[in-house]
C-alpha cells in the first residue's frame, strides 16, 4: 500500500491534552456566544457570516464525500489533502461562527407546525453532534497523522458519518432560518 508517511511523532499524552483542551475551549466559547451579543453597529449585514458558514459547511460536505471516494480507491495522499482542507475549513467556519454570534442578534424561527418541529429537530441534533464530534474528529486526524491507520479507520467509521451529518445539516439549518434574518 502507498500510505502517506506520519506527519507527527506519536505522543498520546500531549495529543490528548491538546485535543481535550481545544474541544473544551470551543465548547465553552459556543456556550458563551449563545448568551453574548456585542451590539456593535457594523456597516454590513452580520448575517453574511451565516451565509459564509453555509458555504463552508457545504464545501466541507463535498470534501468529506470526496475524501471517502479517495480512500475507497486507495488514493491516500489525495484523501489526506482533502481531509486536511476539511479541517482547515472547519476552523474558518468556527471563526465565522464566532463573528456571526458576536455581531448578530439571535434569530427566531418563524415557521409553524411541522416545519417548526423539523427545524428544531435538525437544529438540536446538529448542535449536539457538532459539540460532541470535535474531539473525535481531532483524535481521528491525529491517528492518521501518526500513521496508525488501523485505529484511524476504526474511528473514522463512526466519526465520518457524524461529521458529514453535521456539515450537511449546517447548510439545511441556514436555508431554514435565513428567511427570518432581519
Amino acid at each position: 500500500m502507498n500510505f502517506p508517511v506520519a506527519s507527527l511523532t506519536k505522543n498520546d499524552k500531549k495529543a490528548n491534552i491538546f485535543i481535550l483542551s481545544v474541544s473544551a475551549v470551543v465548547f465553552l466559547a459556543v456556550l458563551v456566544l449563545h448568551e453574548l451579543n456585542l451590539k456593535i453597529q457594523v456597516d454590513f449585514n452580520p448575517h453574511i457570516f451565516a451565509k459564509v458558514n453555509a458555504i463552508i459547511n457545504g464545501t466541507v460536505s463535498l470534501l468529506l464525500i470526496l475524501g471517502l471516494f479517495f480512500v475507497k480507491f486507495k488514493k491516500y495522499h489525495l484523501h489526506k489533502r482533502v481531509m486536511k482542507l476539511s479541517i482547515i475549513l472547519s476552523i474558518l467556519f468556527l471563526l465565522s461562527y464566532i463573528a456571526h454570534h458576536l455581531l448578530a442578534e439571535s434569530t427566531a424561527f418563524g415557521g409553524l407546525g411541522s416545519s417548526k418541529s423539523i427545524y428544531y429537530f435538525i437544529l438540536i441534533t446538529h448542535i449536539i453532534l457538532a459539540g460532541l464530534s470535535l474531539p473525535f474528529i481531532l483524535y481521528t486526524a491525529y491517528r492518521a497523522s501518526i500513521a496508525e491507520y488501523a485505529s484511524h479507520k476504526k474511528l473514522a467509521k463512526f466519526v465520518y458519518p457524524v461529521w458529514l451529518y453535521v456539515a450537511i445539516t449546517g447548510v439545511v439549518v441556514y436555508f431554514l432560518i435565513s428567511p427570518y434574518y432581519t
